[in-house]
């Protein structure tokens, strides 16, 4: 995966400061943490995982780009959102620019959590990717490792999406909040027509 890597990195610079390279953003979710939450799927994952949800998210090419204090206020719009959820692609590849994201949100007084291809170990090694840390002191849980399809799991009675990732929970106040289900799935239907199905079946454009 040198090589993939060396593309993650390279894809960084191109990506002005202040702003991140999405692939997709939802205001409202039931099915991607607790509560009602936000979620930004950022572009870009070097793993391209056999059965991976989101394989429109492996390409680091500049998807679309937000300033992080729009996205930010377009956050905070909605009275109902307790949290927001980084997802992907590979959000730890931005992890920078979503920690700025996460402390703005959290001042507000929001939670956050997200889902890496990393584990928990790999994100605190100094192999990790630049921010990493960063991102680490704003989440509140953190879902880690890769999706594995021959261990897939797909359950009311799981948050998660295969055997071998788990759940991390850095702040107490949500050790009783694990209540998602990995098989549950949303739909959502954008201003410019296109479709976002998010839980356990991902992201996909339907006909």
């Amino acid at each position: 995966m040198g090589t993939k890597l060396t593309e993650a990195l390279l894809a960084q610079q191109e990506i002005p400061a202040g702003y991140l390279n999405i692939m997709g953003y939802v205001d409202k979710s039931e099915v991607n943490g607790p509560g009602c939450r936000a979620v930004v799927w950022v572009q870009g994952c070097p793993r391209e995982c056999a059965g991976c949800f989101n394989p429109d998210s492996w390409t680091f090419e500049i998807n679309q780009l937000v300033a992080i204090d729009s996205l930010g206020a377009d956050i905070l719009k909605n009275p109902h959102n307790t949290g927001v959820t980084f997802s992907g692609g590979e959000p730890f590849w931005q992890a920078s620019a979503l920690a700025n994201l996460a402390r703005k949100v959290k001042v507000a007084g929001l939670n956050v959590m997200a889902f890496t291809g990393f584990t928990l170990k790999q994100l605190q090694s100094e192999s990790a990717p630049p921010g990493s840390e960063e991102l680490l002191e704003q989440l509140d849980i953190l879902i880690d490792g890769p999706f594995v399809e021959s261990q897939a799991i797909n359950s009311p009675l799981s948050p998660v999406s295969s055997r071998n990732q788990q759940v991390h929970v850095f702040n107490p106040e949500f050790k009783d909040q694990i209540t998602w289900a990995s098989d549950q799935i949303e739909v959502h239907v954008l201003k410019d027509g296109d479709r976002i199905v998010t839980g356990y079946q991902g992201w996909l454009e339907l006909t």
